[in-house]
């Protein structure tokens, strides 16, 4: 099935699946911390919620948004809710226009720490009550003594963009494949790996650090972003020549070729999950494209060049790294454009513009 015949196929099922649906002191301070937050252990995170669990409870969570009945999933008394970066009270956004879940859902699950991170689609109301309309989401859920504490969750409201992923039918394999026991990282070294990948993009020189493995591929937004095949009657770009990086190239040309420079700052790198059964890491982050005489730089070569957005830019991003052998091999993410500058509502003004590693899973190693 090609990507417009996957595409129609889609847009039928939302269809039919729709019809057969029955405070003053942050403002100054860009802090959270006066906002009620649950604290509790990583041993009852540990002893409460397994990987089955925390799926379960995303399953339960979209079953009560869909009845827009904030009493059909356990809650704590003092839940945190945001959704593209707003602290709102339960039950508003996506509460009031979700109405069925899709069928893609890629999940990256961390039983010590009682969180679980995913993409996945979803369908809103649409202006004809018969149809429905796809978009693209980004869920983190965290969840304590048999509550969820905090919900955190972003949309990209492009149909085609929902449309795109759900034609992928099915997350790569890799993602849910363990790691022999034997060859199983920490989740520090887990963590520290995954970080390569933004402090070799951030004003990328191709001079780096860059574990990727020779298979590596990173999906965007449902779309291919490396080793797109060169198409019929072109010649693919030369990564040490190209004056403008290409979706042709592997994950380490794309880095070597010194091309991403424009990329001025990966800021609030915050790690939710790390699932080391699988080598599985997830994190949300911001790419600052700063524009001006940020797109002036040198490439490896000596060659003066310039690049990237001619305005302002920035990038609210969910990431996905697979691990193996200490190398990056699969790579997915959601990405959506937020206002430039935007903060993400978990992080204080500083951690939210720092480039600096934010493991906030809660747990830690004993």
């Amino acid at each position: 099935m090609d990507s417009r015949a996957a595409a129609s196929a889609f847009a039928l099922g939302i269809v039919l699946t729709a019809i057969g649906s029955s405070g003053t002191a942050q403002a100054q301070s860009n802090d959270v911390a006066a906002i009620p937050r649950v604290v509790t252990s990583s041993t009852s995170h540990a002893a409460g919620c397994d990987r089955a669990c925390l799926e379960g409870f995303v399953d339960r969570y979209f079953s009560a948004v869909i009845a827009d009945d904030p009493s059909a999933v356990p809650l704590a008394r003092n839940v945190r809710f945001t959704e593209n970066g707003q602290v709102l009270p339960l039950g508003e956004g996506l509460w009031k226009s979700m109405k069925a879940v899709g069928a893609y859902r890629l999940p990256v699950t961390d039983p010590e720490a009682g969180q679980i991170a995913l993409i996945t689609t979803v369908v809103e109301d649409h202006a004809d009550p018969a149809q429905g309309t796809p978009a693209l989401m980004a869920l983190r859920l965290k969840v304590a003594d048999g509550r969820i504490i905090e919900i955190e969750q972003i949309l990209e409201r492009n149909a085609m963009t929902a449309q795109r992923v759900e034609a992928l039918g099915a997350p790569r394999a890799a993602f849910a494949t363990p790691i022999p026991a034997s060859e199983r990282m920490s989740r520090a070294d887990l963590i520290a790996t995954a970080n390569k990948y933004f402090t070799g993009m951030q004003r990328n020189d191709g001079k780096g650090d860059y574990p990727f493995h020779e298979r590596c591929d990173r999906i965007e937004n449902g779309g291919r972003s490396t080793n797109v095949p060169t198409p019929a009657g072109q010649t693919r770009p030369d990564p040490k020549t190209a004056t403008g990086y290409s979706g042709q190239w592997s994950c380490r040309e794309q880095f070597e070729s010194g091309l991403l420079y424009f990329v001025s700052r990966i800021r609030d790198r915050r790690y939710v999950a790390v699932d080391q059964e699988r080598g599985v890491v997830a994190v949300f982050a911001f790419f600052d494209h700063i524009a001006g005489s940020t797109r002036n730089f040198t490439r490896p070569d000596g060659r003066p060049t310039t690049a990237g957005p001619a305005q302002p830019w920035t990038w609210e991003i969910l990431e996905f790294f697979k691990i193996e052998n200490g190398q990056l091999a699969e790579i997915e993410a959601f990405l959506t454009r937020p206002p430039y500058g935007m903060l993400s509502g978990w992080s204080t003004w500083e951690d939210g513009m720092s480039d600096k590693i934010q493991d906030v899973t809660g747990y830690r190693e004993r």
